[in-house]
Formats: structure tokens, sequence, C-alpha cells
């Protein structure tokens, strides 16, 4: 399972996000590294294996994201994604962004 962490630079619900992301990581019991990315994305925006939590085109245009994942939707992606295996954890952070446990 790959999880990454997606925001356009000084995010304001980037902490926030991180945050309740590691919650549902924790509560789910799994241990998977997230791969944070700073730069153009929708913001903030959170993908296991590819696809937004929310359904979003995570490929979309840099942009502050007016609803934010919530706890039901990352919880949601996590057990999809656990019940179907994925291609692996993702191992590293990007543009200074740490991984989350």
């Amino acid at each position: 399972m790959i999880v990454e962490l997606r925001a356009v630079p000084d995010c304001p619900n980037l902490d926030a996000t991180r945050d309740l992301l590691r919650a549902c990581l924790v509560e789910a019991g799994l241990p998977v590294t997230v791969l944070e990315r700073v730069g153009d994305y929708p913001s903030p925006s959170v993908l296991v294996d590819g696809r937004d939590v929310t359904g979003a085109d995570p490929h979309g245009p840099a942009a502050c994201v007016l609803r934010p994942p919530t706890g039901e939707q990352i919880r949601a992606a996590l057990r999809a994604a656990a019940t179907q295996g994925g291609p692996g954890d993702a191992i590293r952070a990007d543009q200074g962004g740490a991984g989350v446990r």
C-alpha cells in the first residue's frame, strides 16, 4: 500500500490532515510510511495507491481544497487497500517533508 499526503507550500490545513492521517493509520494498525509531497497539488490531499480518498482527480490543479479529506474517507480507503493488497510501502518523503508513521 502506498499512501501519499500532498499539499501546496504553506497549506493551512496540512498539519491537521497529517495528524488525522496518522491517527487513521494507527487506528487501522497499519505500519505504513507516508510519502509526503509539497508542490503543485490539490491541497491537502491524501492518496492511497494513487487514488484520492475523496474521489477527486489526484492530478487536479494546485489549489486549496474546500473540503479536506475526512477521517471516514481516509479509513475507508485504507480498509479497501488493505483488503486488496498493494505494491508496497512508500519509504521516503520529498521536499523536506517528514515521513508519517
